[in-house]
């Protein structure tokens, strides 16, 4: 699809209307494209109780992970929009599969209703705890030093796989790429040293960090992250190259009223202003990063352009 339609698409959409939503019945679903244990399965758990109480209705989660999260998205877009379906997308669901995935099923601006973003995350390095990389450096050296080192990502064509396979690159390294059905999987055999290394998305390691299973040897912050003061930045470490932000955020079917969706956005931010839930969220590696339906929907836009120059610089295309 040519990016000028695509971009256009969202720019012509209507305005938000003031008309009435109808009345909701049953409980709210909200898809998780991908398994229990990743990112945004964490994201969504710390969130539904609060939003749902500001709904007056229950949430509930359907994880549903598998091709970079391209079920789930697809399920969520085929949905009825009657404003009882929503996903938890983020910035490979709803911005670089429009141009890493073959045949998309769903189009990831044309098919949806931003709702709102609710936050981002760092991406970090990890490497098992009894791994003899100790820092990044060492890293790079163990992939220079004659044997092949293996890297896991949560999907070919993942934020996790670009990061990573453009540090092999400029790196030198001699690498062979591991591609997993979702951050869950990654992360566990990480931990078992099936592979020498993953860059992770913070919140899906960093209790295994704090419990000393896994060693993060770097992190793509601006600073170094509070509770964590011998981590190095990605800057510090000499990657700085590797410090890409993950997003995540609410969106619903395309066609649901626009009332509904501004119902779903002030829920969703507000559980996500809460102090306990907010408490949760930075604990768990999470940046809360509000947005609302337009802004969302702007900044969504700029974040398919900006995927679309990194497939071409990398070639990378999901499996």
């Amino acid at each position: 699809m040519q990016r000028r339609l695509l971009i256009t698409s969202i720019l012509a959409a209507p305005a938000i209307a003031c008309i009435p939503a109808r009345a909701q019945t049953g409980p709210l679903r909200l898809i998780v494209p991908a398994p229990p244990g990743g990112s945004t399965d964490i994201l969504a758990r710390i969130l539904i109780e609060r939003a749902g109480a500001a709904l007056g209705q229950s949430i509930v989660v359907d994880n549903r992970g598998g091709a970079g999260g391209i079920i789930g998205t697809e399920a969520a877009a085929r949905a009825a929009a009657d404003g009882n379906t929503t996903i938890l997308g983020h910035n490979q669901t709803h911005a670089s599969n429009q141009w890493m995935a073959r045949n998309l099923p769903y189009n990831v601006i044309e098919s949806f209703s931003p709702v709102a973003r609710l936050a981002t995350v760092h991406h970090a390095t990890v490497v098992p705890a009894n791994s003899a990389a100790r820092s990044m450096a060492g890293l790079i050296e163990m992939g220079r030093g004659g044997r092949r080192v293996s890297y896991a990502s949560s999907q070919a064509g993942s934020a996790s796989h670009v990061i990573a396979e453009t540090f092999v690159r400029r790196s030198g390294m001699d690498a062979v790429h591991v591609p997993y059905r979702g951050g869950g999987p990654a992360t566990q055999d990480t931990v078992a040293g099936v592979v020498d290394f993953y860059v992770s998305t913070w919140p899906g390691v960093v209790s295994l960090v704090r419990e000393g299973r896994l060693r993060a040897l770097s992190i793509g912050a601006g600073s170094r992250v509070p509770g964590f003061p011998d981590l190095p930045t990605t800057a510090e470490a000499g990657v700085p190259f590797m410090a890409v932000d993950a997003w995540f955020g609410l969106f619903a079917p395309r066609g649901v009223e626009a009332a509904r969706v501004t119902r779903l956005s002030e829920a969703f931010l507000a559980a996500l202003a809460q102090p306990e839930t907010a408490a949760r969220a930075t604990q768990a590696g999470l940046n809360a990063a509000p947005m609302g339906p337009a802004e969302f929907a702007a900044f969504q836009v700029a974040e398919v352009r900006r995927w679309q120059e990194m497939a071409t610089l990398t070639g990378i295309m999901m499996e």
